[in-house]
């Protein structure tokens, strides 16, 4: 889609309201509730839309029939790209105040972007008949009308917004787009050159007119142009600078296409079309390794782009690493069976390992798929059959090796950055992985949204004896301890139970409290030492084996980054070591299951073992408990939904992922946002 909707309709909606609500307070008996809501609209009014959520989470739990959170919570999560969760929520807000005509664009919306045109339209047109005038929800609904072929409607459409708003530009670039869609460049043009004529910073004009020149006479010097300006108005957008190197490439400035590409991977350091293009313009100068590293990076964050696959594994061959090479080929072949190409360039690397009887096959296999039958059953002749099987075999490989471009180039990201979680966290590129098992801790790391950490009883019951130097507390992301007075405190409280335990009958925990103050120092090993002697000593000390599983986890990992050390065969015998300690870990964390069964912590630490060794099924039982014995668990919600997606249930995790995000789980955003592209 060309356009992202305008929230600004919503902010002018949401001032009113909150105008209204000041005189509501004799209608709803609890003034905390009602300041409460002020709190999440004044989080949401600035764009802190994580923290506007648990705002809005509160009031839900305490008047689940108010339609106002659902429907601020709704616009929240339609800000950070959760679709499905603003669906939902602007359904709940409707069916518990009908006549809230922002539920219905709000909805809109939220189904326009998950593809849903007909039933957005249908939205659009219940809240234009309260709001006929509405700017936005006119260009939503031609938009709209646009994607589902309904030109004729989209046209009409168009006419009666751009007769209300005569002078709003965006209405003629958008009806210039439906042009284009109708195959009429003429009228597209003219519609551009008149938005221009009303606002000569409409970014959307200039990168549609760029567009324009590119795909219907390659006018390079004129797209560059255009996109210059485009880029003047937005220089923080990565997307133009990608589009810029394209056409930058198709006019021999190499140079110049290399910077436009660094530059976008500098704003966006995760991008993997900038990264792909430029480990395509690396591989033509014979940079092999730098572009090998490229495609690397995009593979990390898609291992199944295919065409990255594809690429190292012709650089591979390059720098004579031909298993490496075969290895990729592989999964490109069981992916595109029929791609002539592929056959032919791993039967290369074949006759250069040696293996002539492989070879052979995949070279014949490569000529068999590069000339199909020939037959003149559909009317053409045997030329020109054969012809076309070339053409296709030629447009499959180039495909593969051509450089990408961004089509959505007016998705331009909102200004308001902050660190943290304000703002559209999503847009934040990150790597995508599990969130981490919870531990036993004596720091926490707080924020706006989690500022008090995560209850275990056993936990309570052992902090209540005063048995241990420092308050114990559960996490699962641990700050880096920095301070000097605070790690001498913890050196100071080993030697103390150092002279306690060689002067006492020693405890349980006594071990126990030493092995928490060697884990806060980063001494595994000390620390794995101490938790076995405690457990020997109490050997239903539940908390002992949490602390026990996370402690092996992290003393091995530590251990192979030592020992391995670029080794091949010392990285083999690490993979094998960390299989047995996961094992025994798991044996640990069934343990604390059996003598505290009831402890959701357990239960997700296991499913996420059980997810890093792979078995999935057991992982998702898992979590499935945890979340029944916590359900506002939002990190077993987030591991589920990744797990789901690894699995190839789409639903499922878009699912879990919006409730993950809903209970506080940042990644969730981003993670939503990449799926539904």
């Amino acid at each position: 889609m060309l356009f992202k909707p305008v929230m600004k309709f919503i902010r002018h909606i949401f001032l009113f309201l909150a105008l209204c609500m000041s005189y509501a307070g004799n209608l709803h008996g609890q003034i905390n509730t009602e300041q409460v809501l002020r709190i999440g609209q004044n989080s949401l009014y600035l764009e802190d839309y994580v923290l506007s959520i648990q705002y809005f989470n509160q009031i839900i739990a305490v008047k689940p029939y108010w339609a106002q959170p659902y429907f601020y919570r709704a616009i929240a999560k339609l800000s950070l790209d959760d679709y499905r969760g603003a669906e939902e929520d602007a359904s709940l807000a409707i069916e518990r105040n009908p006549f809230i005509s922002g539920a219905y664009e709000v909805r809109g919306v939220a189904l326009q972007n998950m593809g849903r045109q007909r039933e957005a339209i249908a939205d659009y047109d219940r809240a234009l008949e309260q709001l006929p005038h509405s700017r936005n929800i006119l260009l939503n609904k031609a938009l709209a009308q646009e994607d589902v072929e309904d030109y004729a409607g989209a046209d009409s459409t168009y006419a009666t917004l751009l007769r209300i708003y005569p002078k709003f530009d965006t209405g003629y670039v958008g009806r210039a787009k439906l042009h284009l869609a109708q195959g009429d460049t003429v009228a597209a043009l003219a519609d551009i050159d008149t938005a221009l004529s009303i606002n000569k910073n409409s970014t959307n004009a200039y990168s549609l007119r760029s567009d324009i020149a590119i795909k219907s006479k390659k006018d390079y010097e004129s797209a560059l142009a255009d996109m210059n300006e485009a880029i003047k108005l937005q220089p923080q957008f990565a997307g133009y600078f990608i589009n810029r190197a394209f056409l930058r490439y198709n006019l021999n400035d190499y140079f110049g296409a290399m910077a436009d590409y660094d530059y976008a991977i500098q704003l966006e350091p995760l991008n993997a079309t900038a990264l792909f293009n430029r480990g395509l313009l690396r591989a033509e100068v014979h940079d092999n390794n730098k572009a090998i590293d490229d495609f690397t990076q995009v593979l990390n964050l898609d291992r199944n782009n295919y065409h990255a696959l594809y690429n190292r594994a012709i650089l591979y061959k390059e720098i004579a690493d031909y298993r490496s090479s075969i290895a990729d080929l592989d999964r490109v072949i069981d992916e595109f069976p029929d791609f002539s190409g592929a056959y032919f360039l791993r039967s290369e690397n074949l006759r250069l390992l040696g293996d002539y009887n492989r070879a052979e096959k995949d070279y014949r296999k490569s000529i068999a798929l590069s000339k199909k039958p020939v037959t003149a059953d559909d009317g053409n002749s045997a030329s020109e059959n054969q012809a076309a099987a070339v053409e296709e075999s030629e447009d499959v490989a180039a495909m593969f090796t051509s450089l990408q471009t961004i089509d959505d180039n007016s998705d331009i990201k909102e200004g308001y950055q902050t660190p943290g979680i304000k703002g559209r966290v999503q847009d934040r590129r990150s790597m995508v992985e599990l969130e981490p098992p919870f531990t036993l801790s004596y720091y926490v790391t707080t924020t706006e949204i989690k500022e008090t950490p995560y209850y275990i009883k056993e936990v309570d019951d052992l902090n209540a004896t005063r048995a241990l130097r420092f308050l114990l507390m559960v996490a699962n992301r641990e700050p880096q301890l920095s301070e000097e007075d605070a790690i001498n405190r913890h050196f100071a409280s080993i030697e103390y139970y150092n002279s306690y335990i060689s002067t006492h009958t020693p405890r349980a925990v006594d071990y126990f409290g030493r092995a928490m103050d060697y884990y806060t120092l980063r001494n595994y090993q000390a620390a794995l030492a101490d938790l076995n002697r405690a457990i020997e000593l109490t050997p239903d000390f539940a908390i002992a084996y949490l602390l026990r599983a996370n402690v092996r986890r992290l003393n091995a990992e530590a251990s192979r980054a030592v020992e391995g050390n670029g080794d091949a065969s010392a990285a083999a015998l690490g993979q094998a070591a960390m299989k047995m300690v996961n094992a025994e870990a798991l044996e640990d964390i069934d343990k604390v299951i059996e003598l505290s069964p009831r402890m959701s912590f357990a239960w997700y630490n296991k499913g996420t073992l059980l997810a890093a060794a792979g078995d999935y099924t057991s992982a998702i039982s898992a979590f499935n408990k945890a979340i029944e014995l916590k359900p506002d668990f939002g990190e077993a919600y987030y591991n589920r939904g990744y797990i789901y997606l690894n699995m190839g249930n789409r639903n499922a995790g878009m699912a879990d992922l919006s409730k993950a995000g809903e209970l506080g789980i940042v990644p969730s955003y981003n993670l939503l946002k990449r799926m539904t592209r």
